[in-house]
């Protein structure tokens, strides 16, 4: 908890460069579950400390302290997601953290290890409903996960929750129906991962994210039924994808919408610098002014366009304009 305190006394603007690193030290490699418990006590206690931390530093409402049930769906969502990724590391390591209530079904030999013999064709078919079971029951947790981040009013502490959520969703749909699981290390790209965090300022972003990946995941499983692959965990995959899509789509429809306004913008532009090329055909002058009045009449666009599509969302304050509201 040094550390926790230590970024307290920071400057807030210095919190975002923190606290990820106390995230990850913390709730994202806490002690995992047993291989046949869940322990709920040891994932619980990092995201309720948390929780009454950013209460009590007045940049967050004092209810946030009592907001233990969400919280705590918060840090499963993460541990739960790392567990169904780290299958191979863990099981050559000798550690067991699946959870047997739920291998136990699919494994034939009675070992976790059996879903490691993916030259076995029934087992190869077995680890994949295993893992689509674990992926479905890390999906469930999402609504909660989701309504934790709609209760926060700072930026940075919204940020700094909200990316290590995005970063699961995208993993677990990376790691559905994916034979890799078991044969070495499912990661998403430095790109996708540069991506989310670019795109994770505020609910509008969070919501479009989820949206999106719980879409992929429904592709997925219904692509799959239809190859005639029969998966016990079918229906409630979708029914976990159908509502995430349903608490997001209003705000992905917000961002699909801005997107759909600036790329006919964008599109004129390159064509216009593209039709234009260096010099004007009549005086022989350079184009440069045009072009660059073209960059700004696409930035000037992109700032009226998200901020009309946006505005229904509740604004997030910075750590510094909260502080400053307090004094």
């Amino acid at each position: 908890m040094s550390r926790v305190v230590v970024s307290f006394r920071t400057s807030p603007s210095e919190w975002p460069l923190v606290w990820p690193s106390l995230w990850t030290r913390t709730l994202v490699r806490a002690p995992r579950m047993s291989s046949s418990t869940t322990d709920t006590a040891t994932l619980s206690l990092v995201g309720e400390g948390l929780s009454r931390l950013f209460a009590v530093s007045g940049l967050e409402k004092p209810s946030m302290a009592n907001e233990l049930h969400l919280s705590d769906q918060m840090g499963l969502f993460l541990q739960k997601t790392n567990i169904i990724r780290d299958y191979l590391e863990d099981y050559v390591d000798g550690r067991a953290f699946w959870p047997k209530s739920v291998w136990s079904k699919y494994s034939k030999s009675g070992d976790l290890g059996y879903f490691a013999n993916q030259t076995d064709k029934e087992a190869a078919a077995q680890s994949l409903c295993c893992l689509n079971e674990l992926v479905t029951d890390a999906l469930e947790l999402v609504p909660d996960c989701l309504t934790y981040l709609s209760k926060l009013q700072c930026r940075e502490i919204f940020r700094f929750c909200a990316i290590p959520q995005v970063m699961a969703i995208a993993t677990l749909d990376k790691c559905y129906a994916n034979p890799d699981v078991f044969t070495g290390v499912v990661k998403i790209r430095k790109g996708m991962s540069c991506k989310l965090i670019n795109n994770t300022n505020d609910c509008a972003g969070v919501h479009s994210t989820f949206h999106e990946f719980a879409l992929s995941v429904a592709r997925k499983a219904r692509k799959a039924k239809k190859a005639g692959v029969e998966d016990p965990s079918f229906e409630r995959t979708m029914k976990a994808c159908d509502t995430i899509c349903e608490l997001t789509a209003a705000e992905a429809s917000k961002k699909v919408g801005a997107k759909q306004v600036l790329m006919p913008l964008a599109l004129a532009g390159l064509s216009f610098a593209s039709y234009s090329s260096s010099r004007s055909p009549v005086s022989g002058k350079p184009l440069i002014p045009a072009i660059a009045a073209t960059v700004c009449l696409g930035a000037a666009a992109t700032k009226f366009v998200g901020g009309f599509v946006s505005r229904d969302t509740p604004a997030l304050k910075s750590a510094d304009a909260l502080t400053t509201e307090k004094e």
